[in-house]
């Protein structure tokens, strides 16, 4: 049966501005894609239609992380004074060591699963483990829920605990046994290959990521430029590279099938010529920069140089999953860039807006946006608490943005279908 969701409903279908329909609806189909966006509706003249009146309630876009550690939900918060190498080493590693146990991966990707929920975040692209068993179960307890997502099995094999390196051989027949399960079209939850960086795998094991994902045309996701000290690592193990990038991209990781690349912090010159050449995208990841030392990337000039940009949480380098707040943090960084280049514009509402929705929804399909066509990942907000009378229907999804918190989220959805966990 059709559905009929009446709001007030705001989105982006441009980066410049917010498409506003005062006492608007949207007709979503069975397939749970769009079919009309608009005004003024009157009753529906089919039987086959239910009318869903959410009254003075938002409706916007559900969110999208692009950047997340599910296994590092436990730090979350801890060890914000360090920074990205020392903070590996000491926390994330045994932290992740820890989900070879299934009953521990169970416990903790729960309580993961349950926040991203609450905040209203519908689609991620998700770093599980090196360990199979766990990440199969990610995989599954995403299914269950009804959330979208891109989950990889972790590769590493150099320069990490001994508990966590995987010979080249395992990580293939691994990833292959996920693949096999969950690689099917349309499916709502599929893998990504996902090399942790460069430094934890070695050319034999990018060499082997990167044929996985010719073979099976599957997306690719793992960190770029987050970090100087990361960076002068690289050019020491991979001396034929040019850049950081192209270390990837000598491996077939780097947008020959779609790539992902978190931070890009200190992305500039002929790194970021192959990123647009490649139609990589950027997952922006501004908690995360600030608390591991890692600096201020420079999301106008990707804008403006026509690269493609998400938004991620990226815990627990990050110590927040809602990506409401990301978008705050986004305008914020830009704010410091802008004291340092006033050439370059800070970002608006509205852009981050857009980078954290159809930007980002666009990894996943036609994901992020109220347009005819789009599967409808929405959420309702009734900010009743926040005085909405006050303010304008702009206004008001500002000020939830700002100090609202899952609590204004009534209803979620993904695909067309209210998610409740």
């Amino acid at each position: 049966m059709k559905k009929v969701y009446k709001a007030h409903i705001l989105y982006t279908k441009e980066k410049s501005h917010f498409e506003v329909l005062e006492n608007g609806y949207i007709t979503v189909g069975e397939d749970g894609r769009i079919i009309e966006v608009g005004t003024g509706m009157t009753s529906p003249d089919h039987e086959d239609v239910e009318v869903v009146d959410f009254g003075n309630c938002l409706l916007i876009p559900a969110m999208n992380d692009m950047h997340v550690h599910a296994p590092q939900v436990h730090n979350q918060g801890v060890a914000m004074d360090l920074e990205l190498l020392p903070w590996l080493q000491n926390y994330t590693f045994p932290e992740e060591a820890k989900y070879a146990d299934i009953h521990y991966a169970e416990r903790m990707y729960r309580r993961f699963l349950h926040t991203q929920w609450l905040f209203g975040t519908m689609r991620s692209c998700v770093f599980g483990t090196v360990h199979t068993e766990s990440t199969r179960l990610l995989m599954q307890l995403y299914q269950e829920a009804g959330m979208g997502a891109l989950v990889g099995k972790v590769a590493m094999n150099r320069n990490c605990p001994d508990n966590l390196a995987e010979d080249v051989e395992a990580a293939v027949e691994g990833n292959e046994r996920l693949i096999a399960e969950f690689n099917h079209p349309d499916a709502l939850v599929r893998p990504i290959i996902t090399p942790r960086f460069v430094p934890s795998c070695t050319p034999e094991l990018l060499k082997a990521c990167g044929e996985l994902a010719n073979k099976y045309q599957l997306p690719v996701q793992s960190h770029l430029s987050e970090n100087t000290s990361e960076i002068a690592w690289v050019k020491d193990l991979e001396k034929e590279s040019t850049c950081y990038g192209d270390a990837y991209n000598r491996y077939g990781l780097f947008g020959q099938t779609p790539t992902i690349m978190a931070h890009c912090v200190w992305t500039s010159g002929e790194e970021l010529e192959l990123m647009k050449h490649n139609n990589v995208m950027v997952a922006h990841c501004p908690t995360s920069n600030f608390n591991l030392s890692s600096g201020m990337a420079p999301v106008r000039t990707f804008l403006d140089e026509g690269l493609r940009v998400g938004l991620g949480s990226d815990i627990s380098g990050g110590h927040d999953l809602n990506m409401f707040r990301m978008l705050t943090y986004a305008v914020q960084v830009s704010k410091m860039h802008y004291q340092h280049d006033r050439s370059k514009a800070f970002l608006t509402l509205s852009e981050v807006f857009w980078i954290a929705t159809k930007s980002a929804g666009s990894f996943f399909g036609k994901v992020g946006s109220f347009e005819p066509g789009y599967e409808f990942d929405a959420l309702v907000i009734n900010d009743d608490v926040l005085h909405p009378d006050e303010y304008s229907l702009l206004e008001r999804l500002e000020r939830f943005i700002c100090v609202g918190d899952d609590r204004q989220i009534a209803h979620r959805f993904c695909r067309g279908k209210e998610i409740i966990l």
